[in-house]
């Protein structure tokens, strides 16, 4: 079983490492930091399941999730047992979400139920989700926008920078793909959220706070 690490705090990765080194069918096949370096670790390593932290600089656990292509199951592992953070990363896609107080047993435990397809919650946590399903979370729901949710993780991340300021090549350069790659991606992005040009595209990603 391939695992990717995703915490910006290097001596916690290494301890979870070696946790994770004790597991027999278990292979940690890459580590990252921070989110550009986690999408461009985990779309070229390709693991089973990935790792995540929700707190990291520039977006965190949910813009990993949405940088990302399809394929891992991501399990959320964070200091924090808020349920903002908790429903933020499960309605981003990650398959559960345990505290670090977990043990090492427990947490490979964790990895092999949520790639046998299982959700995983520490205590309490799952309420959190349970709650949203049925209205009765503190969280609000999103709202709709039918033009934001019909772009892919990577044309999102693309629309990120974009909205940052960087260049074609700077994007290129952040996400490990080629110049023309971020082309074909902003002009995907132009069409589906039905903007004219940058400019309009910038503004439009800043009303809705995505930068």
């Amino acid at each position: 079983m391939r695992v990717f690490l995703v915490d910006d705090h290097a001596v916690f990765r290494s301890g979870v490492r070696a946790e994770l080194s004790r597991e027999t069918d278990m292979e940690v096949v890459g580590e990252a930091g921070g989110v550009a370096e986690a999408v461009a670790g985990i779309n070229s390593a390709k693991p089973d399941v990935v790792l995540l932290d929700v707190h990291m600089p520039e977006g965190g656990g949910v813009a990993v999730l949405h940088g990302i292509d399809s394929g891992p199951v991501c399990l959320a592992l964070s200091v924090s047992d808020a349920a903002e953070d908790v429903i933020a990363v499960i309605r981003a896609g990650a398959r559960g979400y345990v505290t670090k107080t977990i043990s090492g047993a427990e947490l490979a435990d964790g990895i092999r139920r949520v790639a046998g397809g299982d959700a995983v919650f520490s205590p309490r946590l799952a309420g959190f989700v349970l709650d949203s399903f049925t209205g009765k979370s503190p969280v609000p729901e999103p709202p709709l926008d039918p033009e934001l949710d019909s772009l892919t993780p990577r044309e999102l991340e693309v629309l990120r920078l974009l909205a940052r300021g960087y260049t074609y090549r700077e994007i290129a350069e952040k996400l490990f793909i080629s110049v023309k790659t971020v082309e074909t991606h902003a002009s995907n992005v132009l069409r589906k959220t039905q903007q004219s040009n940058r400019n309009a595209l910038t503004r439009w990603a800043h009303r809705r706070r995505i930068d």
